[in-house]
């Protein structure tokens, strides 16, 4: 009989789980999509029920697997996106669909919390007001919806939601907690002062703690609707970013992450939080470590994007053949040379974080020709969202934080061609961890709070495999460093336009 440990993520396109033995070996992984409703321009929503949904399906999926009947579920996990806000009436139930951090509505809210209260939020929260953060999208729905702002009594999230119908506790992990805008860094307890700016009652939000500790045990209902086992630990959990660093093995001062996943993220260790307007700052799941944050909001769903808005003929011909589209569309990218024969694209899809954090600009593709072939196109996309991720690396840069080591994660890492387009671009070694997403160290911290492993660094040390590690090929590099400086010079000259409202 095995003994088995369970991780559930739930990004920002889909819910994945991933069952592990307590030596790290991955036994089974499941998947399942949920939809993100866009309202308006700019606007980007997803019901809780569809997250319900998922959660079955993958553990449905997930519980085939041999090892689920003759082993043992030790304990369990989650992680999710952060700043998803689930809002609950006095009956606990869901109010309105969750605003994802994608969303752009409460730009003026932004400006109104930048240009009033600054310094506060900075001081206190460690970071500078923009859509993608809780306060501002609660003070939109004040604003705007001020019969569902009133109907408010419990501010819950993603999975922190979804663990609540698991064990009936509601409760947050304090990296969670940090990504609200509502949090006091420094005395490590929700702000009195920064939810008054948007008039959210302490009593609303949920007690914290750290993320092994254990958050409740599966109930009877849940394991009937679930097929989890009644009784089984569940964990408070942590955000995907900070658990995906973890899983990753970026567990020192230096290491820097690359994450192609729906978003993308270039993430770097520190000893001690440096906090930056242009930049997000975390504590990281080992306890003393920090990260600083630089992202772009459209990475890999870019390719989703192209996917279902220009293939349906390679959607046919993947399903035929059965293999994944995504394999075709970067067979087609393959054919194309190092620049895209000129084609360049911008992976502005939903605006921009870092590091121009500005809500207007938007996707586009530039240099076609009649020449211009969809191999040119799907190429273009892989480069211009590595351009993005190597334009996130230079606010880093400018803070003098030190990047010794480069690791890349996320789904889009699966893709040999897209993986050395990001070694080229940012012209440095890149190692390529071998399962280690999101739900893979969700399942390491399901282990080290029950007692597996002996802390959090340990199980990493134990756990963790390196997949491949790349080194960059100068041609290329050469090409890259010449062709990101016009990506910035293509940003620079469209983000007028986007910005003129007349």
């Amino acid at each position: 009989m095995a003994d088995l440990l369970l991780g559930i993520d739930f990004g920002t396109g889909g819910c994945k789980a991933t069952l592990i033995d307590t030596d790290g070996e991955l036994l089974a992984e499941a998947s399942a999509e949920y939809p993100t409703s866009h309202p308006r321009p700019g606007w980007a929503e997803q019901n809780p029920a569809d997250w319900r949904k998922a959660l079955r399906q993958v553990i449905t999926e997930v519980s085939r697997h041999p090892s689920w009947s003759i082993g043992k579920l030790l304990a369990l996990a989650l992680d999710s996106y952060t700043h998803g806000a689930v809002l609950l009436d006095e009956k606990l139930n869901v109010i309105r669909p969750t605003i994802i951090w994608t969303d752009q509505r409460s730009v003026a809210e932004s400006e109104f919390l930048k240009n009033n209260h600054a310094d506060l939020i900075f001081r206190t929260a460690y970071q500078m007001p923009a859509p993608t953060w809780t306060l501002p999208q609660m003070l939109w729905l004040r604003n705007n919806e001020p019969e569902n702002f009133g109907r408010i009594r419990h501010l819950s999230f993603v999975k922190d939601y979804i663990r609540f119908l698991l064990t009936g506790a509601l409760a947050v992990d304090h990296i969670e907690a940090q990504g609200t805008l509502f949090w006091d860094m420094e005395k490590r307890c929700w702000s009195e002062e920064l939810c008054a700016l948007a008039s959210i009652n302490l009593n609303a939000l949920p007690p914290s703690d750290k993320p092994t500790a254990l958050a409740g045990k599966v109930s009877k209902q849940a394991a009937g609707e679930t097929g989890l086992p009644e009784g089984t630990p569940v964990m408070f959990g942590a955000s995907d970013s900070a658990v995906e660093d973890y899983a990753a093995g970026a567990l020192r001062p230096g290491q820097c992450i690359i994450k192609l996943a729906t978003a993308g993220n270039v993430n770097v260790m520190t000893a001690s939080a440096h906090p930056h307007p242009r930049t997000l700052t975390y504590s990281h799941v080992l306890p003393g470590l920090w990260y600083t944050v630089t992202a772009t909001n459209a990475a890999a769903v870019c390719q989703r994007w192209f996917r279902d808005l220009f293939c349906e003929e390679e959607k046919t011909e993947a399903a035929r053949a059965g293999i994944n589209v995504y394999e075709i569309l970067n067979r087609k990218a393959a054919t194309s040379p190092v620049g895209a024969n000129g084609v360049m694209f911008h992976p502005y899809l939903m605006g921009e974080r870092s590091p121009y954090w500005d809500a207007n600009l938007r996707g586009s593709f530039t240099g076609l020709s009649m020449a211009a072939s969809k191999g040119d196109c799907c190429r273009a996309l892989l480069e211009g969202v590595a351009f993005s991720l190597r334009d996130c690396f230079r606010t880093i840069e400018e803070m003098g934080l030190a990047a010794e080591e480069f690791i890349l994660i996320g789904g889009g890492a699966k893709s040999g061609l897209w993986s050395r387009i990001i070694c080229d671009v940012f012209n440095a070694p890149v190692s390529c961890p071998a399962g280690a997403d999101a739900s893979f160290g969700s399942a390491l911290l399901a282990g080290v709070g029950v007692g597996i492993f002996a802390d959090e660094k340990s199980a990493v040390e134990k756990c963790l495999r390196i997949d491949q590690r790349l080194e960059p090929e100068p041609g290329s590099a050469e090409i890259y460093a010449k062709l990101f400086l016009r990506y910035r010079l293509m940003h620079d000259a469209v983000a007028t336009v986007y910005g003129d409202k007349d």
